[in-house]
């Protein structure tokens, strides 16, 4: 998978950066050095083209997920970044996932479908990967997710209902509400890194 490795001063924490449709690998980086100048940051490019847009898995229309490519694409993450824990030498047990919309939503099928996957994430509106299905035991797992009262994609009851999930896994989730719709604003980013500094730090 196209991607940045950048080796932080802290080789213990690698932030795994998930960019959302129609971004690269180098949207997040500027955010994840807010959150963790420390850190090691593995930026990845999703694999998917949608109207020449990068994605990290199909969606056959606006919400509505591909499921088959879905598991098959988060598979593929998955053995990409045991992979690249063995090439660029970090503990892949310490990776902390940042994703936003599209990239939030892998790094949530991540957590829906392997166990200790992911240390940590932060999720900038996700949406439910995948509905009635059993997933992995997520005990002692920090969960961030930022969420907008006004987001025309990822409406409010798709936010609670994600982390309705998450927490039934034992996932330890904080939401941040914004008024505000899909994007990612510097208030929310600003939460996300004070959450990390308590939760991770």
């Amino acid at each position: 998978m196209k991607h940045i490795f950048e080796k932080g001063r802290n080789r213990n924490r690698t932030l795994l950066l998930l960019h959302g449709t129609g971004g690269d690998e180098n949207d997040l980086i500027p955010l994840a050095k807010h959150i963790d100048a420390d850190a090691n940051i593995l930026s990845v490019r999703g694999n998917v083209l949608e109207h020449g847009m990068p994605r990290f898995f199909k969606r056959l229309a606006e919400g509505v997920f591909d499921e088959e490519d879905l598991i098959f694409r988060t598979g593929e993450l998955n053995e990409f970044l045991t992979k690249a824990a063995e090439e660029y030498s970090f503990d892949r047990s310490e990776m902390v996932a940042v994703g936003y919309s599209n990239g939030a939503n892998i790094a949530g099928s991540l957590l829906f479908h392997y166990e200790n996957s992911l240390k940590s994430a932060i999720l900038h509106h996700p949406m439910v990967p995948r509905r009635n299905i059993d997933i992995p035991s997520l005990s002692g797992t920090p969960i961030f997710i930022g969420a907008g009262m006004n987001d025309p994609i990822c409406l409010p009851q798709e936010t609670h209902d994600l982390a309705d999930i998450l927490k039934a896994a034992g996932g330890e989730v904080v939401i941040h509400w914004e008024n505000h719709g899909h994007q990612l604003t510097s208030s929310e980013v600003e939460a996300a890194s004070a959450w990390y500094n308590e939760k991770l730090k």
